[in-house]
């Protein structure tokens, strides 16, 4: 379970939770890329759910697991009733957005504005372990505007911990929020690892996890050297094929080369199911674009799933006609996945 392995300490890798990316079709694909990381779901605004369409937003494939439900809001009463109807839908992990630095995200009061009231922010985490038996953990940021993150950072973790969190994922970022918009805050204000770094000695016997700039598993096992987990977003989504290292490099599993030919058959099925329940073949491939990155072949596979699979009638044999463009025996120039182990 994810609480024993958060109590534990175990080294996790995750896939960061990405509005209008990681949906359950991109996460059905992540997990037939690794067997262990941790997916998130896009994050899902306890207003929502509590007023709006549950199993639309609340359901996933049974292969997704583990999965973490990532909720939005900062009425701790509105966060509790969405982790009570949340129940229903078997997550393995609920998290609370304190990051998002969006103008949608701080119009509704949450996501990274929250970092300026911890007591908040506590009394939230308070409310959801007081409904569930599930990991109830917080992914953050280092600070949001003018705050001094050395002085912020230890006295919102100290608040969020004391009420319960099993873990807290630290995008190791400031959010500034105004002036600046979300791609520009995944880029412009300076990474600090080493804050990071020094609140998982702070706090030895809590999870503390790194997210923020991290591109490949390399950079991922450097900071497992210092915190308990590491959290990959953009570079997970748009080089996919990384993931197929993660078994092996993180969790220890056996070296094994990963076959692209039953990942093809398997999402062709995948995608024959979401067709004939009303679904379209580009919201699965469009997922799936990233998937070859270094390989001979790559661009005309982008260009057949991003030209073709949008057109009217497209069904699941695009995607072997996509593979077929690959050069899958040569594999990636260089290391695209690296399946090394990380040094633990």
């Amino acid at each position: 379970m994810l609480k024993d392995k958060y109590l534990n300490r175990h080294r996790l890798f995750a896939v960061a939770p990405m509005i209008d990316w990681t949906d359950r079709h991109c996460r059905y694909l992540h997990r037939q890329l690794s067997s262990h990381a941790v997916l998130f779901t896009e994050m899902v605004v306890a207003d929502a759910i509590i007023h709006g369409p549950r199993e639309r937003l609340l359901s996933h494939h049974a292969a997704e697991h583990p999965v973490t439900l990532q909720l939005g809001g900062s009425d701790p009463a509105k966060l509790a009733k969405a982790v009570e109807i949340a129940a229903d839908f078997a997550y393995d992990e609920i998290n609370l957005n304190v990051g998002c630095p969006s103008d949608r995200v701080q119009s509704g009061t949450f996501g990274a504005c929250l970092m300026k009231t911890p007591d908040l922010v506590a009394d939230c985490v308070a409310a959801m372990k007081a409904v569930t038996n599930l990991p109830v953990t917080v992914k953050c940021r280092i600070g949001v505007d003018d705050q001094e993150p050395e002085t912020v950072l230890p006295d919102f973790l100290a608040k969020v911990i004391a009420a319960g969190s099993d873990a807290v994922w630290i995008h190791a970022r400031k959010a500034w929020l105004q002036g600046l918009s979300p791609k520009e805050n995944r880029e412009i204000p300076s990474l600090d690892y080493d804050l990071v770094y020094a609140m998982k000695r702070k706090h030895p016997n809590v999870f503390i996890g790194i997210n923020g700039g991290i591109q490949d598993l390399n950079q991922a096992g450097e900071h497992l050297k210092h915190v308990d987990g590491v959290m990959l977003g953009r570079a997970a989504y748009q080089n996919a094929g990384l993931l197929t290292g993660v078994d092996a490099a993180v969790y220890g599993e056996p070296e094994r080369e990963f076959d692209w030919l039953a990942l093809r058959d398997t999402m062709m099925a995948y995608a024959d199911e979401v067709i004939a329940s009303g679904g379209r073949l580009h919201h699965v491939t469009r997922h799936m674009v990233g998937l070859f990155q270094g390989f001979a072949g790559a661009r005309r596979f982008r260009q057949i799933l991003s030209s073709e699979a949008t057109k009217p009638g497209a069904d699941p044999d695009l995607i072997a006609t996509a593979f077929a463009a690959v050069d899958l025996s040569a594999g990636p120039k260089g290391s695209t996945a690296d399946g090394e182990r990380l040094a633990g």
